[in-house]
């Protein structure tokens, strides 16, 4: 892993959500980067460079939100169980990584309001319809950015072969 490079692209896609993804937000539903970024790296990085990079993610997250905290735990968690779950199912087609993405972004956004809640914090009224309308966001949006991700990143993105 590229670190600093890695640190350079961190800072450079948490500016974008915190600012330019209301340009391409549907009735104030917005994908979540950093959750497709934590998707990436726990797929194609190694285990150890998973839980660092997920957790770093969840620290930039923490930085644009409302609290400091919800996002570092939630996304350290739910990174550190992909890198281990990897290790077990092959997500490597398109559709798989749109589940997963889905199915984290669902996860941790409902893990991130629960502990934004133990905290004081208000919440929306309607947090299943936004958890729901982010998750479907992400998830049909974020495969598709996987390959620039991977060329940014200088990775190889094992996409459409059979390892």
């Amino acid at each position: 892993m590229r670190w600093f490079r890695f640190a350079v692209f961190i800072s450079l896609v948490t500016v974008l959500q915190a600012g330019l993804v209301d340009i391409i937000a549907i009735k104030n539903i917005k994908p979540d980067l950093l959750l497709i970024l934590l998707v990436f790296f726990a797929i194609y990085c190694n285990t150890s460079e998973a839980i660092i990079t997920s957790f770093t993610i969840g620290f930039a997250a923490d930085i644009i939100g409302s609290a400091m905290g919800p996002r570092i735990i939630s996304f350290g968690l739910f990174g550190t169980l992909l890198a281990y779950l990897r290790r077990v199912i092959a997500i490597r087609k398109m559709p798989y990584q749109s589940a997963v993405i889905f199915i984290t972004s669902f996860l941790a956004g409902a893990l991130v309001h629960f502990l934004t809640f133990l905290k004081g914090q208000p919440t929306p009224p309607n947090i299943c319809a936004v958890l729901f309308g982010i998750s479907l966001y992400s998830s049909l949006m974020g495969p598709f950015l996987f390959l620039p991700i991977a060329w940014c990143m200088r990775m190889r993105a094992y996409r459409f072969s059979r390892h």
